[in-house]
């Protein structure tokens, strides 16, 4: 388990989507989680998201996996990255733990990278909140300030930003933590053989958000209200579009957004749906049919915590405690229980103490059931 070395009431107050820091020593005696051998051999499978980008004579390429080889690289100026490797390796999972002073609705992933002597992705900017643990090795790195930066494309999977001035110019070494809220420009280079691990936090904007909004009213073929005007009076223009037909049509849209259920019932959906592919294995298969509840009663009295998928995203309500969002989808309990709410959306393990003081022990057996036979906790 990581100890984060930081002031979090600080950190929020002053640095949180405000200005960048270095945690020098964030992460005492800080151990990688994986190797850069483990993470080329996930960078292989066809599941999992991964890029290597070179720079050879200011030549700039992008390259999507799986990759077969890496025979051809050399020994300097490339990164591989994993994205959501959190998803596929537990161990990295456990370094987004001591982050989750930050609501759980807005993480994202945990990429990784491995990059030789002068490897790195170039001088970028980033639209969200992360924070870059120096693992093995050493990493040299620039941060600037938030400014109107010229943005283009190095190469056709590769967006870069113009030249800045750096408010950080540090080498960070194994422990070190770099968070960097968006809109700062920065990049980072290897001094030698480095792991780098990236805790990220999504920050959606309004164009997305209404998009989703508006995909979710087709996709569930939800009825709104249509445009109406009973007082029309004659126009007097008939090109023109007047104020209060303005107002109308804003209301309008206004009407299905305060629409407090469906609001709610779309953004729970939304945002517990993985962006990337889950290491999920349902059940049945031929070998393996369902757990009953009885079976998963079992297992649990017998000492056998049920392990949650690294990665899953599963939220919930303040105001409801019969509701939670796992996947993309809504998951109901029979009788309104918080703590149950609490244990499969806060908790990566269930075990049979945890569910002593729950209400309705019986009708939480029974979803949970359901959640395993789905694959989203497994029994190690």
């Amino acid at each position: 388990m990581y100890e984060l070395n930081l002031d979090i009431a600080h950190f929020l107050e002053h640095h949180w989507q405000k200005r960048p820091l270095l945690i020098k020593g964030g992460f005492k005696q800080f151990q990688d989680p994986i190797t850069p051998d483990e993470l080329a051999g996930l960078a292989m499978e066809k599941e999992i998201e991964s890029r290597l980008v070179t720079c050879k004579d200011d030549q700039w390429t992008a390259e999507h996996g799986p990759f077969e080889d890496y025979d051809q690289l050399g020994e300097r100026d490339w990164t591989l990255l994993i994205q959501a490797c959190n998803h596929w390796a537990p161990e990295v999972h456990e370094l987004a733990v001591p982050f989750q002073f930050i609501p759980g609705w807005r993480f994202d992933d945990v990429m990784v990278s491995f990059s030789t002597p002068g490897g790195g992705v170039g001088p970028h900017i980033d639209q969200y909140d992360v924070f870059i643990t120096q693992g093995l090795g050493k990493r040299h790195w620039r941060v600037g300030d938030a400014q109107q930066i010229t943005e283009y494309a190095a190469h056709r999977a590769l967006r870069h930003c113009g030249p800045f001035e750096a408010i950080i110019d540090v080498e960070m070494e194994p422990g070190d933590i770099l968070y960097i809220p968006p809109g700062f420009p920065h990049e980072g280079y290897a001094i030698e053989p480095s792991m780098n691990f990236s805790v990220g936090f999504r920050a959606p904007d309004a164009r997305d958000l209404l998009t989703s909004f508006a995909d979710h009213l087709i996709d569930n073929e939800i009825r709104t209200e249509r445009y109406a005007d009973p007082d029309l009076k004659p126009c007097r223009h008939h090109g023109e579009i007047q104020q209060h037909e303005l107002h109308r049509l804003r209301e309008l849209m206004q009407q299905a957004l305060d629409d407090e259920t469906l609001f709610k019932e779309w953004f729970g959906a939304t945002i517990s749906e993985a962006k990337h592919d889950l290491d999920v294995m349902p059940l049945p298969q031929d070998d393996a049919p369902d757990y009953s509840s009885d079976e998963v009663a079992d297992l649990l009295t017998q000492g056998q915590p049920a392990v949650r998928v690294p990665g899953l995203r599963c939220v919930w309500f303040s105001d409801d405690s019969q509701t939670c969002y796992i996947d993309g989808e809504a998951w109901t309990l029979g009788e309104p229980d918080g703590a149950a709410l609490k244990l499969l959306c806060d908790r990566d393990l269930v075990t049979q103490s945890d569910m002593v003081d729950l209400a309705d022990q019986a009708g939480f057996l029974h979803l949970f059931t359901r959640l395993v036979n789905r694959g989203y906790w497994f029994f190690d």
